[in-house]
């Protein structure tokens, strides 16, 4: 198949680009060596070096070479941070006091000003961290821009109730803030993973301190300035680079942050529980990995199903906490589904991340990159077949071909271990109830889909499957509306959506006597 008739079949990238075009004016270009601007610590409004003066390089993962040297927080950074976030949280300070409805006014000036700036945005995104640019235009600077809207809308509707309670009495119930949040992001997704977490954070009227990911830091300092102009008063938003044993921790286990939100993989997540729960049992909300398992019917939609299977696995090169990454397909049609599967994973376009043709970009790091080739290796000593990919594109950069094993068996290391990269993994199953112990065996439950034009069997198995979120006929499909989160170890609580504001918010119940008339 050419690959002209790959990108008409391929629905997902068309869309892309037409969103792009949106964002964008006409005349405007990604720019391969956007300026960066900050560098430093941002804490109380104020740009700021590390209190120790240490810097760490960030790295453009499509060619190897250092963007700029940033700033390095630690613990001492922290304790200004945190100190910055609790006076603007101070009883009577101006953000106390600013009304809701003003709240999201703010944050929509703060979507007016991504939107403004959006190439800028996405080019900064795609040089610290190796997406596609028009995938960092249109898929997560777009979904940033709706996400902040979301909970724009939700600043002055969130609140409580009158109570009916037995006797003489009033009884009403308030939404209050949380109070200091502690905010720590991954690197896959940088500005989305900024907005989950702002969001609903600042509806309802919390401060956060947030560390960035040390592989990815360019983008939220960026958009942290954004928001002195959009008018978020000092204090209210601390942006700290740094590293998860020095920063992270330093976040996790403060005795004067209130709540900490993480996403990452789940050993981290484990320890940040842990550091919650050792310091003052802090409310933590964890988004983790996952092993999400994609499951072909028989009757599915074949070239639908392989494509949206290959978005599937392969979207974000791979480093996904939700995706696809147990292809379980039904014997009848399993040789078919392999055949097609191969076939498109050989013609994914793979290369500079700046170039519109590309569908896949580099890894992020060299670490993530010799994981991901140890897994591959693994898995041809198991003894599963690999029918495409399986070694590095070119000398710089961190390039992974495309791909593709076959005859996978449940206690493979790559059927068992989330890979977080381009390497799809295909399983042949019998019947349901094979099907729903093996989707099972996993410590995981952050994802799952189902691919069949039987409602029934939709029904029953989306039901069925322990997993936060069920796509069907589909994948990979979000709305700031719609609530992400995992079972099991794939974390707790929610983010997004309505359900994406409990966690930041505290319910106070109040209760008055009614003075009743003398007779």
């Amino acid at each position: 198949m050419s690959l002209s008739r790959i990108l008409r079949a391929q629905k997902f990238l068309p869309l892309l680009r037409q969103q792009a075009a949106c964002l964008s004016s006409a005349a405007a270009q990604p720019q391969r060596d956007a300026p960066v601007k900050y560098t430093k610590a941002f804490i109380n409004n104020e740009w700021v070096d590390s209190a120790s003066g240490k810097t760490f390089p960030t790295i453009n993962p499509a060619t190897g070479e250092t963007i700029a040297e940033i700033a390095e927080c630690d613990k001492a950074d922290v304790e200004k941070a945190v100190k910055a976030a609790r006076e603007a949280f101070r009883l009577g300070s101006p953000w106390r006091r600013m009304d809701a409805s003003e709240r999201g006014l703010r944050l929509n000036k703060l979507a007016d000003l991504i939107e403004r700036d959006a190439t800028y945005i996405a080019s900064l995104e795609t040089m610290d961290n190796g997406k596609p640019f028009h995938v960092a235009l249109a898929a997560d600077v777009a979904l940033v821009v709706k996400c902040f809207r979301y909970y724009a809308g939700w600043a002055d509707k969130h609140h409580g109730k009158t109570i009916p309670i037995g006797g003489d009495y009033m009884c009403y119930t308030r939404h209050e803030p949380v109070g200091v949040v502690g905010q720590i992001i991954p690197w896959n997704f940088p500005l989305l993973m900024l907005a989950w977490k702002w969001g609903p954070a600042l509806a309802l009227g919390n401060t956060v301190v947030m560390k960035t990911a040390e592989q990815t830091p360019l983008t939220a300092a960026y958009v942290a300035q954004l928001a002195v102009e959009a008018g978020f008063p000092p204090g209210v938003i601390n942006v700290l680079p740094g590293y998860g044993p020095t920063a992270g921790a330093a976040i996790a286990s403060h005795m004067d942050v209130d709540k900490i939100a993480f996403t990452g993989s789940t050993q981290i997540g484990q320890l940040v529980h842990q550091m919650a729960g050792q310091s003052n049992l802090k409310r933590v909300t964890l988004e983790l990995g996952g092993k999400s398992p994609n499951i072909i019917l028989k009757d599915a939609d074949m070239d639908h199903a392989v494509e949206q299977s290959h978005f599937a696995l392969f979207f974000n090169q791979g480093q996904c906490c939700c995706a696809g990454s147990r292809t379980f397909v039904e014997e009848s049609i399993y040789d078919e589904f392999v055949e097609r599967s191969v076939e498109r994973a050989k013609t994914r376009t793979v290369g500079d991340p700046f170039d519109p043709k590309n569908e896949q970009g580099p890894q992020i790091d060299d670490e993530q990159f010799g994981q991901i080739m140890d897994l591959i290796d693994s898995g041809k000593k198991q003894g599963a077949k690999l029918l495409a990919g399986g070694n590095r594109i070119g000398d710089k950069g961190f390039f992974v071909e495309p791909t593709v094993f076959t005859d996978v068996q449940d206690n493979m290391r790559i059927a068992k271990e989330e890979i977080f990269g381009p390497v799809m993994q295909i399983m042949k199953f019998k019947d349901t109830d094979e099907l729903l112990h093996r989707a099972h065996d996993t410590e995981y439950g952050l994802a799952a889909s189902v691919f069949t034009k039987d409602i029934d069997r939709a029904l029953y198995l989306s039901n069925s499957l322990r997993a936060g979120t069920v796509w069907v006929n589909c994948y990979d499909v979000f709305d700031a509306a719609a609530p992400f989160g995992g079972y099991k170890m794939s974390g707790n609580g929610r983010e997004l959506g309505e359900y994406g504001l409990e966690a930041y918010t505290e319910v106070k119940t109040v209760t008055i006597k009614i003075p009743q008339k003398n007779s």
